[in-house]
């Protein structure tokens, strides 16, 4: 009986060179714009559809006429209408049990309407957990997972995407996140049995996998990517023993008994025959261990990331017949590379006995803009503000693939093949090394001269009385993150102010009238502590890095943050300082409009690095305390101008936290550094907020403590309150205030679950402690929504403070 297989040889694995992923919401935010246009009504499913698979093909043509091979899987399929982990709870039609109306009775699967309120919520129905991905600024939804989950392969639409681009005439890759890290990232539903952990239901899930791979490659798909970057971290509650005991069980299903096919089963509907697999493990080095775990699967191809992971030391025993992905091209910074250096990498990989060696990014460029020649410098024209020398400097997505085609071909030819790529690369480096701005002797000065007294406030319990005889709040003193919505009228005034239409007196006009509305609402709702709104506000880090020396902003380098939530994120390439005050005006102004308190918002330093690209020229830690001397400035004008309570938000704290354990310390130590150094100037009766969100809290319990912080809110209302008894355990004795109202989410919470999250806080951890707040700030939501949002949360809190 002969045996027939759909693998490649090693030799076909991508020779002209691949990536892992592409940014998906459009070169101007075509998706995004396609999306909220279906949420509010004003188009169809259909509408979405084809504007959608528009936008997949125009990316598909794009990486060919950047230098991909159109035919041989190296342009990757890598779309997706939200998350790419919510994409893998839809192929899977493994929604919560309250979701389980929205799937289809015949065969499992979600329409767009169902897809999307998994993500959103609905009614009393809350929507999937959000957290980090990985250390990206990326947000995914966390899957629920109980005993009795659904899980088949109920959505075909990875199969219907990869015939409609090889019908433009582009074969793809179809990637998805791969079957153990999608387990491994799930958290157990509420419904599961005690001690169940959602990897006990990988060989229901494989087998979907399976039959994926075999529809797959019934339409002659010649890869497939799955992406298994849970093997990079040892920060999971997942043993390494057990994750890469999954790896070898899910890809011995996946590679070794889908490889071959008899010519029995091979008229069954393809039964035993898959695509090639590429498998990849990005956001950094997999170690020995994990690399050889990977090697003794049978997957065709296996990509590493050489950006944040090391070279291997010697051969590696399965690679001889795999084609190994050299990921030097940096997909999660936007600095151009140092090409002639990524050769040597990758060249020195040729002793570790693979059958082929393939250049790739280290990541998806998901995490980077589309193009640096989006950015025209024009000092006439609105927002395009990159220096010409700046530019030169960097690689958006687009540049990236030029890169890896220029590696390829070096690697392929010789680097006299490429020997003009390579010198303007070189030029390129040595210009940014030496460029003035990029060393500022008074900044350096400023922060050698730094001792531990800079870094240190006095005891909390002196702080805590001189606070509560100057603001005089009553018991769960309610309060607002600090952003309001950001209206059409608002963001047309900073438009028009922008273009040079709107002089700066008629916008300060427009901004402060803003401003009292916003105070009126505050205090007609009842809140104890007023906020501003920002309304003159694009970003929380845009903002301050525009006003920042050593930052630069763009005008068109969107990134996708989650969902249709898309971010200009600054770049920070030289030394910082703070040129003159930022927020004090405004502040002055709010407090100037009320007898109630008024905070000072400011975005933290770790969060500032965490949501720009950063130069990678100096350790993280120095920059950190650069940002950190430059928001100190700035907290002491607004403690002289009066502001008696200054928030100074870290929702990234987690974000950085290296994926590592035995990096993590060091990390800490400085993030938490640079925080206290901007923030232990004040006197004791200045109150300092800090906010975090995005996290997942338990890992960092010791860091949120260590920042010293009055007053710390968190988000928790999806988690309902997960953090709260765990700070209680760590015996945390400062303000906390758990979010109550998920902002994430359209949907406005009763008065009743507000009570009951709040009852659940003050069970677990003094009353005294409690402040009531939102998860977030308001920026991106409606009025119709935040008003009676926050009249239910300043009733709860009323009702809870009437009990204690």
């Amino acid at each position: 009986m002969s045996t027939t297989s759909t693998r490649p040889t090693p030799a076909t694995g991508f020779p002209g060179g691949t990536i892992l992923g592409y940014p998906r919401i459009g070169r101007r935010r075509e998706l995004k714009k396609a999306v909220e246009s279906f949420w509010a009504g004003r188009t169809d499913a259909v509408d979405l559809e084809v504007a959608a698979g528009a936008l997949r093909r125009e990316t598909a043509r794009r990486l060919v006429d950047l230098g991909l091979n159109p035919d041989d899987g190296s342009v990757p399929g890598a779309f997706s209408y939200y998350d790419q982990v919510l994409d893998v709870v839809a192929l899977l039609g493994a929604v919560p049990e309250r979701f389980r109306d929205l799937l289809d009775d015949a065969d499992g699967s979600l329409e767009l309407d169902g897809y999307f309120t998994v993500a959103r919520g609905r009614g009393e129905d809350a929507p999937l957990e959000m957290t980090k991905w990985f250390d990206t600024n990326y947000h995914y939804l966390v899957p629920e997972i109980s005993e009795t989950t659904p899980v088949s392969f109920a959505d075909h639409r990875i199969v219907r995407e990869y015939a409609e681009a090889k019908e433009a005439g582009v074969t793809t890759r179809p990637v998805l996140v791969g079957p153990v890290t999608f387990l491994a990232l799930s958290k157990a539903a509420d419904e599961a049995g005690e001690g169940f952990h959602p990897l006990d239901r990988l060989d229901d899930v494989v087998a979907a996998y399976a039959d994926l791979l075999r529809a797959l490659a019934a339409v002659g798909v010649p890869w497939v990517q799955l992406d298994e970057p849970a093997l990079v971290t040892d920060s999971l509650d997942v043993p390494a023993e057990r994750l890469h005991a999954a790896i070898a069980s899910a890809y011995r299903t996946l590679a070794t008994d889908l490889a071959t096919a008899t010519d029995d089963t091979a008229s069954e509907d393809s039964a035993g025959v898959r695509p090639a697999i590429l498998l990849t493990a990005p956001f950094g080095g997999l170690g020995d261990d994990g690399l050889a775990v990977l090697a003794g699967t049978d997957v065709d191809a296996i990509a590493i990331d050489l950006v944040k992971g090391a070279v291997p030391a010697g051969p590696v025993p399965g690679l001889e017949d795999k084609t190994l992905v050299a990921g030097v091209v940096d997909g999660h910074n936007v600095w151009r590379a140092d090409l002639a250096a990524k050769l040597d990498v990758v060249e020195s990989l040729r002793g570790l006995g693979a059958g082929a060696l393939a250049v790739g990014t280290s990541t998806s460029l998901l995490h980077v803009p589309h193009d640096v020649e989006d950015e025209v410098f024009d000092q006439q024209a609105a927002g395009t503000t990159l220096d010409p020398r700046l530019r030169d400097w960097l690689a958006f997505a687009d540049q990236k693939v030029g890169e890896v085609a220029t590696l390829a071909r070096a690697l392929a030819d010789g680097r006299e093949s490429v020997a003009d790529a390579l010198a303007a690369s070189s030029a390129a480096v040595a210009s940014r090394a030496t460029a003035e701005g990029v060393v500022v002797p008074a900044v350096r000065d400023r922060a050698a001269a730094l001792t531990d007294a800079d870094f240190a406030r006095g005891p909390y319990a002196e702080r805590a009385a001189a606070q509560a005889a100057r603001l005089d709040l009553p018991p769960l003193p309610t309060t607002t993150i600090g952003s309001f919505p950001q209206t059409p009228e608002i963001r047309k005034a900073r438009a028009a102010w922008t273009k040079g239409e709107l002089s700066d007196a008629d916008y300060s006009a427009a901004m402060r009238e803003e401003i009292g509305r916003v105070v009126t609402l505050q205090e007609e709702l009842g809140l104890d502590v007023l906020v501003h709104g920002e309304p003159e506000r694009n970003d929380m880090v845009q903002y301050f890095a525009e006003q920042l020396d050593g930052f630069a902003v763009t005008a068109n380098g969107w990134v996708q943050s989650y969902g249709s939530r898309c971010v200009r994120p600054p770049i920070l390439w030289g030394d910082v300082q703070r040129p003159a005050p930022i927020t004090v005006e405004w502040s002055a102004y709010t407090a100037s409009l009320t007898a109630k308190p008024v905070k000072g918002m400011l975005t933290g330093p770790v969060t500032i690095l965490a949501w720009s690209f950063v130069r990678d020229d100096q350790p993280l830690g120095d920059t950190a305390n650069q940002v950190g001397l430059a928001l100190r400035d700035e907290i002491a004008d607004l403690e002289a101008a009066g502001i008696g309570i200054v928030q100074v938000d870290e929702p990234a704290l987690r974000e950085l936290l290296p994926l590592r354990r035995a990096d993590q310390p060091a990390y800490l130590d400085w993030s938490v550094g640079s925080f206290r150094l901007a923030t232990s100037g004040v006197a004791p009766a200045t109150q300092v907020h800090t906010h975090l969100c995005y996290s997942e809290f338990g890992e960092v319990i010791g860091a949120i403590d260590g920042l010293d912080a009055d007053v710390t809110s968190v988000e928790a209302a999806r988690s309902r309150m997960e953090i709260v008894p765990e700070l209680a355990d760590a015996g945390y004795s400062r303000g906390i205030g758990p979010g109550v109202y998920d902002i994430h989410s359209p949907r406005v919470p009763s008065s009743d679950e507000v009570t009951e999250l709040l009852t659940l806080a003050v069970k677990a951890i003094d009353p005294a402690l409690v402040w009531v707040n939102p998860d977030c700030g308001l920026k991106t939501r409606r009025y119709a929504e935040v008003e009676p949002a926050l009249a239910h949360l300043v009733a709860a809190a009323r009702e809870v403070r009437a009990t204690l």
